[in-house]
């Protein structure tokens, strides 16, 4: 193995996953909020960052290949993990997470299963889509526990009429009332229906993964 930058920031990807679930156990609200947030951005951004200076740099390896899928999945699964604990386990939140989970579970070993046949299971433009797409909507889901525990604004029980309210001049704007008011609609309805898009890739991908697999599970 050569520890080249997009090796390192692979690497980097991987151990942030576990470090999500770790940072609640050790900082309080919202401190804890706050630098998972901006860990797992940083970390999604190295997906992108890691595979084109390795393409760029000619510095592809066998290492990086084997690594970068199961950094990616292990850092989608571990934060719809933590999303599940401090959420809770409402159905909006709960289907698609299911979906996702079933998935990883079912192409991993669809892999597994096929050893050195598996090259048949490439990722493909669509599946670059559903990874691209979950990391956006969980990042927002991660910026509803910001809104709650930071502005101490909740989510359900509030309506427009605070907001009309303000905007008649009836009841005084609380430092950006407003703003943090639609930031904590788009964070957590925005990030529900963006993951309920990528639950939906995600099934797509995993049967366009099973169907590919089919002419090697059949029996001689």
């Amino acid at each position: 193995m050569r520890w080249t930058l997009p090796n390192i920031l692979t690497v980097f990807r991987l151990i942030a996953a576990p470090a999500l679930g770790l940072v609640f156990l050790v900082l309080p609200h919202p401190y804890a909020d706050w630098v998972v947030l901006i860990l797992f951005i940083t970390a999604s951004l190295t997906d992108y960052i890691d595979g084109y200076l390795a393409r760029k740099w000619q510095q592809v390896s066998k290492f990086g290949a084997m690594l970068d899928p199961i950094a990616d999945k292990a850092m989608v699964v571990i934060a719809l993990a933590v999303l599940l604990g401090l959420l809770g386990g409402m159905v909006w939140l709960m289907i698609p997470v299911v979906a996702i989970l079933f998935r990883e579970v079912f192409v991993s070993g669809l892999r597994e299963y096929l050893g050195h046949t598996a090259g048949t299971l490439q990722v493909t433009p669509l599946a670059k889509w559903k990874t691209t797409v979950q990391m956006v909507a969980i990042s927002m889901l991660f910026a509803w526990g910001l809104f709650e525990h930071f502005f101490g604004m909740q989510t359900f029980g509030m309506d427009g009429e605070i907001v009309a309210a303000v905007l008649a001049g009836e009841i005084a704007d609380d430092f950006g009332l407003i703003w943090k008011y639609y930031g904590l609609l788009l964070a957590s309805w925005g990030g529900l229906a963006l993951l309920w898009v990528a639950a939906a890739l995600t099934l797509v991908t995993g049967a366009d993964y099973f169907l590919k697999a089919l002419p090697y599970l059949r029996e001689e």
